[in-house]
């Protein structure tokens, strides 16, 4: 009989601890927190090179001095010559294309005309424009660029 209490013992022992351990809440796994990984550095800006050749100024009129200096005038006759005078300059001699565009108010492309220079140090260059028959009145605009990019230094004048 001593036995039997033994076994029966031990039986409900082996039973209890079955049982605690089905009836064991299940741990979720601990998701570790992400590692926290640092930007990578921006990369240095790059500075673009500078321009070998920049425009300082423009201006519109109809008469040139003799140093291609050019008196501003934003109204013109029907017959006047339309001088638009380019200052550039250039830290080393380079080569320049400078176009020049007269549109005229309902947006029709009155002239352009485009100045192959060699620009170095300060320079200016006139575009001369002039019609045989007399320019339509009205409001014209007139646009720069310097080999191929506009200067930002648009005029306004008026054929009256």
């Amino acid at each position: 009989m001593k036995q039997n209490r033994i076994s029966y013992a031990l039986a409900a022992a082996l039973v209890g601890t079955v049982a605690l351990v089905g009836c064991k809440k299940k741990e979720e796994p601990v998701a570790a927190p992400p590692a926290v990984v640092e930007p990578a550095p921006a990369p240095a800006p790059v500075e673009p090179a500078p321009a070998p050749v920049s425009a300082t100024s423009v201006t519109v009129g109809n008469t040139a001095a003799a140093d291609k200096s050019v008196a501003a005038v934003s109204s013109f006759g029907v017959k006047d010559k339309i001088i638009v005078s380019v200052k550039t300059d250039a830290a080393t001699p380079a080569n320049a294309a400078i176009d020049a565009k007269l549109t005229y108010q309902d947006g029709q492309v009155a002239g352009q005309q485009t100045a192959n220079v060699v620009a170095g140090g300060v320079d200016t260059t006139n575009v001369e424009f002039t019609k045989a028959t007399d320019w339509p009145a009205g409001k014209y605009k007139v646009d720069v660029t310097l080999n191929g990019q506009p200067v930002g230094m648009t005029q306004e004048i008026e054929v009256k």
